[in-house]
């Protein structure tokens, strides 16, 4: 592993503690050898090694790999949203918020729905992930197959997964929605 971000973890962490390499491979199980190498970067530690480190560390094992990204890249500025448009919903503009670099378990969007039309024309939009509908301007409806439900701003509707759905705007002003998804994980 030329990355010597884990070794330095394990360095820095048995100076912490005042510990030496063979009191922390007695709290690991690990070799005196392999913590050697892991801090000096030339080790190569396997998935169950990983778990050991993060398990003497006291930390989660994602943990172990991001400590580097610094607090200012997981800001994203308003100049940086990206548009999203899906070909199905020509009355509808995404905008993508989630800040990265790092992959999320949730995908923050922002939809503006122009007046006097729907999400998704063709029909009813259907996901495999659960998501979260939070309506921050104008007065929307929310159809299910066979239900509707008026919501205001400030309303908040959560739609279960594979749930058909879509978002009505029936006035005269552009409406905007907020949108928490979860991702889905195999």
């Amino acid at each position: 592993m030329k990355d010597m971000k884990i070794g330095r973890r394990v360095a820095e962490y048995r100076k912490e503690n005042s510990l030496s390499i063979k009191e922390f491979s007695e709290k690991s199980g690990i070799s005196t050898a392999l913590i050697s190498q892991l801090e000096r970067g030339i080790g190569n530690p396997s998935l169950s090694i990983l778990k050991a480190i993060a398990q003497a560390l006291g930390v989660s094992l994602p943990s172990l790999f991001v400590e580097d990204i610094d607090n200012a890249s997981l800001i994203r500025r308003r100049a940086e949203q990206e548009t999203i448009h899906n070909p199905n919903e020509k009355n509808a503009v995404y905008y993508a918020l989630t800040p990265g670099p790092l992959k999320s378990n949730v995908e923050l969007l922002m939809m503006t729905l122009k007046p006097h039309s729907e999400s998704n024309a063709a029909g009813f939009s259907q996901h495999f992930e659960e998501e979260i509908a939070y309506i921050v301007e104008g007065e929307a409806v929310m159809a299910f197959e066979g239900e509707e439900f008026t919501l205001s701003e400030g309303d908040t509707i959560r739609i279960l997964p594979s749930r058909k759905h879509k978002l009505l705007n029936r006035t005269t002003l552009p409406i905007r929605v907020l949108f928490i998804k979860t991702k889905v994980s195999y």
